[in-house]
């Protein structure tokens, strides 16, 4: 009778997704992040980092989240606030005048930021995934033109892939870019674009081999907000985190210069999907940070609440709730630290992002909900603010890649492990 021992597969699945990444020069922030042995102590400039992205989300966010969170406004005078204090854009590299964090680093602030809005922070963080591919893949050119910009004012930037037919399935994506000359002709619609009215410039996944596989098929390009033909459609008003700007953009005839193409012709979807073991750690992060958020606070009322005469966080029944939302938040933050510090060290972490990015979204998800039902009736009340983050916690397993695609991703590297061994 075959059987495997669970030690071995996690082993082997250790060693697959542990291996040097063959482009070690287009790492995020690798050499400013920490190397050496695994630890938990985090160093001076992290905890200087991670406090002040925990003041900055306690004395500025938390205050004016209900008031972004009921009016659908964009928070542009916060997100200057925490540009000028470098939260934002903080992994772009030194050389263009960035602050040059690794994922790891940069988890420690999106963590702070979603605990006082993931709304907000999705806002910040949606930079990061735009900027990704570019220290990715661009030319240097290309990158002191448009990372460099980022570091010199606060402006946005927007990650334009999904389409109204095309989530889950990006192979499905319709937009095109046809070369006429020294420029692409670009005709699409893309959908559920954070940023997508407030960007200066997008990343933009293109078609342009119809015949060819998605491996090949697409492009990317770094195409200017303002550029004529860009048609920005209306704030999308969503069941949760309503301070970041949602929109479809219409692509109608629009000019991009092929030295605005990111890479090589039918390198696109390679590039776009590598984004996402940058990303996905930080989006996990956020979702900590929600859940951290949602455990404080059912904490706080539940000693300040009482039935049959006592405080209800004395009641068993409440007490192993608050218990499991700390296991649940305190395994998800070590799972994305994994994940952002194999990053760090240029090893292939798309296994252990993925696992960060489901497990902590539904660890949000669980804790806001259980945070509601701890708070009872209040909770179910706008005024109090638990109701505000089970509305936002939802989009986490949606966004980035869904729960689902995770576990496509996670099942098919235990399946290659486990055939390894045979």
């Amino acid at each position: 009778m075959l059987c495997l021992q669970p030690f071995n597969i996690t082993r082997r699945l250790t060693c697959a997704f542990s291996t040097k990444l063959t482009n070690t020069s287009s790492s995020i922030g690798s050499s400013n992040s920490h190397t050496g042995p695994i630890g938990f102590q985090l160093s001076e400039d992290q905890l200087s980092i991670q406090d002040t992205a925990r003041q900055f989300a306690r004395e500025v966010i938390i205050p004016a989240a209900p008031h972004h969170d009921k009016t659908g406004e964009y928070p542009t005078d916060i997100i200057k606030q925490a540009w000028e204090l470098g939260l934002v854009n903080c992994h772009i590299p030194s050389k263009y005048n960035g602050l040059g964090l690794g994922v790891f680093d940069a988890a420690l602030v999106s963590e702070q930021l979603a605990y006082g809005c993931t709304g907000i922070q999705t806002a910040i963080e949606a930079n990061g995934l735009a900027e990704a591919p570019v220290i990715l893949a661009a030319s240097d050119a290309q990158k002191k033109k448009y990372l460099g910009r980022m570091t010199e004012a606060p402006l946005m930037a927007g990650y334009c892939v999904t389409e109204p037919g095309a989530g889950s399935d990006v192979a499905a994506a319709k937009t095109n870019a046809v070369k006429k000359g020294n420029k692409w002709i670009v005709n699409g619609q893309k959908m559920w674009i954070t940023n997508g009215g407030k960007a200066n410039w997008y990343f933009l996944l293109a078609k342009t081999d119809p015949t060819a596989n998605a491996g090949k098929a697409f492009t990317g390009f770094i195409v200017d907000a303002d550029s004529p033909g860009i048609t920005a459609g209306r704030k999308e008003w969503n069941m949760g985190q309503r301070a970041s700007d949602t929109r479809g953009v219409t692509f109608e005839d629009v000019e991009v210069p092929d030295e605005n193409r990111l890479g090589g012709i039918g390198q696109g979807f390679k590039i776009a999907m590598g984004a996402f073991d940058i990303t996905r750690p930080l989006v996990a992060s956020a979702a900590v940070g929600l859940a951290q958020r949602a455990m404080d606070e059912a904490s706080a009322y539940a000693l300040q609440r009482k039935t049959m005469g006592t405080p209800i966080i004395e009641h068993q029944a409440v007490a192993f709730m608050l218990a499991d939302m700390a296991i649940q938040a305190e395994a998800s933050r070590m799972i994305v630290w994994r994940a952002g510090w194999l990053r760090d060290q240029n090893k292939r972490n798309t296994y252990y992002a993925s696992i960060a990015k489901a497990l902590a979204s539904e660890t949000a998800n669980k804790c806001a909900s259980d945070a509601v039902q701890i708070f009872g009736g209040n909770g179910f009340n706008s005024e109090y603010p638990v109701e505000k983050l089970m509305r936002d916690a939802k989009i986490f397993t949606i966004y980035e890649g869904t729960s689902q695609i995770q576990r496509l991703i996670i099942s098919r590297a235990i399946t290659d492990a486990a055939k390894q061994g045979l």
